[in-house]
């Protein structure tokens, strides 16, 4: 079970830039870009499983410093991309974490064999009635 978010807030760092995007004339003046940077090694927030797990799944997320980034720039407003950046990195984890369902085996009915079989005959019928007659 993933602590709650605000557990995360003390080991994230947040950096601020100019964003490309919606803006108006504010776009050349205000960083409204925001970043989001975490650690997953100096975590205090997780135990050893839940960080191997996230490292296995977002690997290829991780700089090579061992920071996890989330880049928010969709909005005018620097504290609402500031959330937005929070909800997309709690998300991440959330996921990582999540185990998939293990896959039963089954096996196909007795009516979708009969109809397999029957489309088979069909078409061998059909191609038997091509050939040469003996």
């Amino acid at each position: 079970m993933l602590p709650p978010a605000a557990a995360f807030l003390p080991e994230i760092t947040f950096q601020t830039s100019r964003a490309s995007g919606p803006g108006g004339q504010n776009v050349n003046k205000v960083e409204s870009r925001v970043e989001l940077r975490w650690h997953l090694q100096e975590s205090g927030v997780l135990t050893a499983l839940q960080k191997q797990l996230i490292l296995e799944k977002l690997a290829g997320q991780f700089t090579a410093e061992g920071l996890l980034q989330v880049i928010a720039q969709d909005d005018r407003s620097q504290l609402r991309n500031k959330e937005i950046a929070l909800a997309r990195f709690y998300e991440l984890l959330q996921k990582s974490l999540r185990r998939p369902k293990p896959r039963r085996a089954t096996r196909p009915g007795a009516g979708a064999v009969r109809k397999r079989l029957e489309g088979k005959k069909i078409q061998s019928e059909k191609k038997a009635n091509r050939r040469r007659p003996e």
